[in-house]
């Protein structure tokens, strides 16, 4: 049975007392659940909410990462400097990254092969665009980004990985895939990582929706046959209503 992972993305959103406050009337409302509570936090944030963090059952997560180790690039943060402050989970690829920031799947699949090198878990983010979904070609997409993303990994590191479906035009905007259509396109994801690496690999990767999330809708997606949590945008901001998204199914 695979477990339900709920992530935070706090975008470019959140100060250091903030995060603080935050984590602190989180930690008490989701204590008791049995799903899997990860906050993916600005770089400026992640030492304290990794102090607030500790002993509660609140991971914490960077919302991107470089694929060198160390050298001359300027403004980047290397996994390995990540690791050494003990965040466990990255993002890497989420559609705003390859919208403004030009990541390639090249770039995202480096990235991710750097994260296992540091023993970081990564969030690896897949979506199309509106126009895609409009001439029938999500599928094609969304399956590709995820073979692409995944390339040259073991199975082992396959497992490991955590993919978060995002259909790009549903993000920020108000707009949600039916759960039948999340559904049905994370199968297609899940299938194709079969394909690739078995059943049995296929069987246990977490695959994620995300694209306004929210406490209201939460349950009926999280419920459907595939649909392994979620990764959570502006929903994420207000304790209350992300500690009713963890505990969609209480």
């Amino acid at each position: 049975m695979r477990k339900k992972v709920i992530a935070g993305n706090w975008k470019m959103n959140m100060l250091p007392n903030e995060a603080i406050n935050f984590i602190e009337e989180l930690a008490s409302a989701v204590k008791d659940t049995e799903n899997e509570v990860v906050l993916c936090v600005p770089y400026t944030d992640l030492f304290y909410a990794l102090l607030t963090a500790q002993n509660t059952n609140i991971k914490i997560g960077a919302q991107n990462m470089h694929f060198e180790e160390s050298g001359a690039y300027t403004g980047e943060i290397s996994g390995k400097m990540l690791k050494s402050i003990n965040v466990e989970y990255v993002i890497i690829g989420h559609s705003e990254r390859r919208q403004y920031f030009n990541e390639t799947d090249e770039t995202v699949n480096q990235k991710v092969k750097a994260a296992f090198q540091n023993e970081l878990k990564p969030i690896v983010c897949v979506g199309e665009t509106l126009e895609q979904r409009e001439t029938g070609r999500t599928e094609e997409v969304i399956t590709k980004q995820t073979e692409l993303a995944l390339e040259g990994l073991t199975e082992s590191q396959v497992e490991n990985t955590i993919i978060a479906y995002e259909p790009i035009w549903a993000i920020g905007t108000g707009k949600t895939a039916t759960k039948e259509d999340a559904n049905n396109s994370i199968k297609a994801i899940r299938n194709k990582i079969a394909e690739i690496y078995g059943q049995t690999v296929a069987d246990r990767v977490i695959i994620q929706y995300g694209g306004s999330v929210k406490s209201t809708n939460a349950k009926e997606l999280f419920e459907m046959s595939d649909i392994d949590g979620g990764l959570v945008g502006g929903a994420s901001l207000k304790a209350d209503e992300f500690s009713k998204i963890v505990q969609f199914n209480k």
